[in-house]
């Protein structure tokens, strides 16, 4: 989990939802097994999450009311600056997983480094696999392996206008006009 590593330790630490971070890929795999020997149904879900809007929240508890469990990966510092530009992210991942992890609707967030979420869709085999409603099946990077490995994939609706990018653009506009 590169240089990400220590601050979640010293997250997991001092963060009373600490039993919800998970920062590495044997602890996944473990309760990936403990949840799935119970009957659980498993859904995943991924993104950036960098400013939480209630957007996110309504996407987060819906994505959890599809299963028994949810868990969500998260950009790392590093994949979001690809994804998104050199300005982003605006909070930190330990920030940002720290925030995701107070949610109810949230069981467990790990992060990625990679530009997508592949790897751990393939540590995760979820039964159910969400986006919200900017991506389709066919835009999804992630349709072959989900299929492969035999998920379901759903798409959620956007709820509202909120957008981390209309949040920051708002911000930018506020400062210069100032």
């Amino acid at each position: 989990m590169s240089s990400n590593t220590n601050n979640l330790s010293e997250l997991r630490e001092s963060y009373p939802e600490s039993k919800k971070l998970v920062s590495d890929r044997s602890t996944l795999t473990q309760i990936v097994q403990q949840h799935r020997q119970l009957g659980q149904q498993i859904v995943f879900t991924n993104g950036c999450f960098d400013i939480l809007h209630p957007g996110h929240v309504i996407y987060l508890a819906q994505a959890k009311g599809l299963g028994d469990i949810l868990i969500v990966g998260v950009n790392s510092d590093p994949s979001i600056k690809q994804l998104k530009g050199f300005q982003r992210p605006i909070n930190s991942l330990c920030d940002r997983l720290q925030v995701l992890a107070a949610l109810a609707s949230v069981d467990y967030v790990v992060p990625f480094e990679e530009s997508t979420p592949s790897e751990l869709l393939k540590i995760v085999c979820p039964d159910i696999y969400v986006k919200g409603g900017d991506y389709t099946r066919e835009t999804l990077p992630e349709t072959p392996v989900v299929e492969e490995l035999g998920g379901i994939i759903k798409i959620l609706p956007f709820v509202g206008s909120n957008s981390t990018t209309k949040i920051i653009e708002k911000i930018r506009n506020l400062e210069s006009s100032s």
